[in-house]
């Protein structure tokens, strides 16, 4: 073999090499600048790239912050980072992040054999892809997917997009099988459909957490989504530990952004909670959707928005809030018909925090226009030991008339009535101004009160089936006939 052919082959090896190398070696961009950092926002110029891209931004000289792009104007971007940015310096360097979610976007670094040098990964979720799967069951994560929980990394676990397909209305299967939430008030009188989509309206110290917990460990579902969104950090342990407990936790996935993580994760924290329930009612199993709360959710895009310069519409609220809340709501539900698939679906439990108690809160009142029925906790029971403090006049199920007989449905107008009766006239009877015998129906419901109270009372350690909650109804009516 002659000289010229073993230099030539080996060339063609080299040649071969070297774009091996070129192939796995990222592509260069061009990198921005801050120019300036107000509050919460980054403003950046000199580079492109369309909203909702994943970048980081570098702070100090080895480490770097993520952000999203959240915005432009005139030329420039505008950045929500996802971290502290303390030590951030003007000028600092930011570039788009990869697509597979490894480091910045730069030329490649070689080794001396001509080989590149991985660089490390961030610290930052992997863009808008992050883990779903089994996997993840009994697992606590924060919105950017990452174990909190302390026992370790997570395997086996597939990456997917947030933003999944919108399944068409028309093709949705209907909402007609009653769902098991193991309490008796709502189950006998604010019955369930799988599939529905209710808010849980209540203040502050009124018994959320508690009658959440319950749902959670009482459901009859196969899987338990839980989002704890712009809470205290505090309450993401004793929820965890007091109210879901370990039974609970065993079937569920808990999703936690406190408060003090930045509104950017408080907003993909919610949504990465309904991207997992999506994905196992897509396998067909029957899902549980709990997120505290879709009020914190509204302030997180609240902030975000008026610090890009959106102006304000209703208290302070700007337009983009009202847009999101439906965008949200609306990919929970049953799953689409098809033939020889099993039909999955997400029943969803939304609370929202009406601030003073005041139920014509914005958000509360764009919460009721979507969502598909409500459950109101009065304080007022709250204080006199009434648990759960289930106001039932003022709550309503929208799909009840659709899954119950209309001889329960019977017993359930029959119950609301007496009770509203009795609380309408009850200033009258505590003072005495009420005369027996004035009133037959007045009369039935003051006899009748004890046990309409004690239907609706359950300790929160007790679980009452379907089955449990129709017989005690009906049995109420009948000792009431009897008397």
């Amino acid at each position: 073999m002659s000289a010229g052919t073993v230099l030539g082959r080996r060339w063609r090896a080299q040649l071969q090499a070297a774009a091996l190398r070129l192939d796995h070696a990222p592509v260069f961009e061009s990198n921005g600048r801050i120019t300036r950092a107000a509050g919460i926002v980054l403003e950046v110029v000199g580079l492109r790239a369309p909203v909702g891209t994943e970048c980081l931004v570098r702070n100090g000289q080895a480490s770097w912050v993520g952000a999203q792009v959240v915005g432009f104007q005139d030329g420039k971007l505008f950045l929500m980072p996802q971290d502290d940015i303390a030590g951030l310096q003007p000028g600092a360097e930011v570039v788009r992040r990869r697509p597979e979610g490894v480091g910045p976007v730069r030329l490649p670094v070689l080794d001396a054999g001509g080989d590149p040098i991985p660089e490390a990964e961030s610290s930052v979720g992997a863009g808008l892809r992050l883990p779903v799967g089994e996997a993840l069951l009994g697992r606590v994560l924060d919105a950017t997917g990452r174990p909190i929980d302390g026992l370790g990394t997570i395997a086996g676990a597939a990456a997917r997009s947030l933003m999944a397909e919108p399944i068409n209305p028309l093709q949705r299967a209907p909402i007609d099988t009653p769902l098991d939430v193991g309490i008796r008030a709502i189950n006998g009188l604010l019955s369930i459909g799988r599939g529905q989509r209710m808010g849980l309206f209540a203040g502050s110290g009124v018994g959320k957490s508690v009658l959440l917990g319950m749902m959670a460990r009482y459901t009859a579902a196969d899987v338990v989504i839980v989002g704890l969104i712009g809470e205290r950090g505090r309450e993401v342990k004793e929820f965890i530990e007091q109210n879901l407990g370990e039974e609970g936790l065993a079937r569920s996935v808990v999703v936690a952004a406190p408060a003090d993580v930045s509104p950017l994760l408080r907003l993909q924290g919610a949504i990465y909670a309904t991207r997992l329930a999506e994905h196992f009612r897509d396998q067909g199993r029957h899902v549980l959707l709990i997120m505290d709360s879709l009020t914190r959710f509204a302030m997180a895009q609240r902030e975000i928005a008026l610090a890009i310069g959106e102006p304000p519409a209703t208290k302070g609220y700007p337009p983009s809030v009202f847009a999101r809340l439906p965008r949200l709501v609306e990919r929970v539900g049953n799953g689409a018909q098809s033939a020889g698939h099993t039909v999955g679906s997400i029943t969803a439990f939304y609370t929202v925090l009406t601030e003073g108690d005041d139920p014509q809160d914005p958000i509360a009142d764009a919460a009721r226009a979507i969502l598909d029925g409500h459950i109101v906790l009065a304080r007022s029971l709250a204080e006199s030991g009434h648990y759960p403090a289930i106001d039932i006049e003022a709550s309503i199920s929208r799909v009840m008339y659709t899954i119950l007989p209309q001889t329960t449905m019977a017993r359930v107008h029959a119950f609301k009535q007496q009770l509203s009766l009795y609380q309408r006239n009850h200033d009258l009877i505590a003072v005495g101004a009420y005369t027996q015998g004035a009133d037959p129906a007045i009369d039935r419901a003051l006899e009748r009160y004890p046990l309409l109270a004690e239907y609706l009372r359950q300790p929160m350690n007790e679980r009452v089936d379907w089955a449990q909650s129709r017989t005690q109804l009906e049995a109420l009516f009948a000792q009431g006939e009897s008397t």
